[in-house]
């Protein structure tokens, strides 16, 4: 995923494949896919729902239910155009696809992905914490005498988040190969 708006249009077209869904729940399982230190505001998710639905990938549509409001809601639903560019969104791999953001994204929707496609991107997630690993680690080696010490915990700690997710990785590219 290049950019954010690219990252949140894959997660959204995801969600919506599962499901419709109104902007409220849309948000609630972003979060859970983002987490809950990454803000997804209205005002950054109905713009991004605005152009999908103008590039026609998904459907509104008004929910009969309204619920505990008495104003109906707007109900979000995927397009055959979007199913069509949620599924090649699935099988495109880049190295966006291994990096923080974009892994996570994918990895919440790895079901659809080929199997193919897991691995390549399992592999990539891999090479890239290796080498954040292996830059850490040299930081670490060279600290100049007299650093501040929170950086280098902090350097520590990444290390150690590196390498607990490098052996979760190889623990999955080996079921995968399975």
């Amino acid at each position: 995923m290049r950019s954010r708006s690219e990252s949140l249009e894959f997660a959204l077209l995801g969600l919506l494949a599962q499901n419709e869904l109104h902007g409220y729940e849309l948000r609630k399982r972003l979060t859970a896919i983002y987490g809950p230190f990454k803000a997804l505001s209205f005002s950054v998710l109905y713009p991004q729902l605005r152009r999908m639905l103008e590039a026609g990938l998904i459907e509104e549509s008004f929910s009969s239910d309204p619920g505990l409001s008495r104003r109906s809601r707007i109900v979000y639903r995927l397009s055959e155009r979007g199913r069509v560019r949620f599924s090649a969104l699935t099988e495109t791999v880049s190295p966006e696809t291994w990096e923080d953001e974009g892994f996570e994204v994918r990895f919440a929707f790895f079901s659809p992905t080929s199997h193919a496609n897991r691995v390549r991107i399992l592999e990539g997630r891999h090479r890239r914490l290796k080498e954040r690993a292996e830059i850490l680690l040299g930081e670490l080696e060279k600290s100049p005498v007299g650093i501040d010490k929170y950086l280098e915990e902090w350097r520590r700690h990444s290390l150690e988040t590196a390498e607990r997710e490098i052996a979760w990785l190889e623990d999955m590219i080996k079921t995968e190969r399975k």
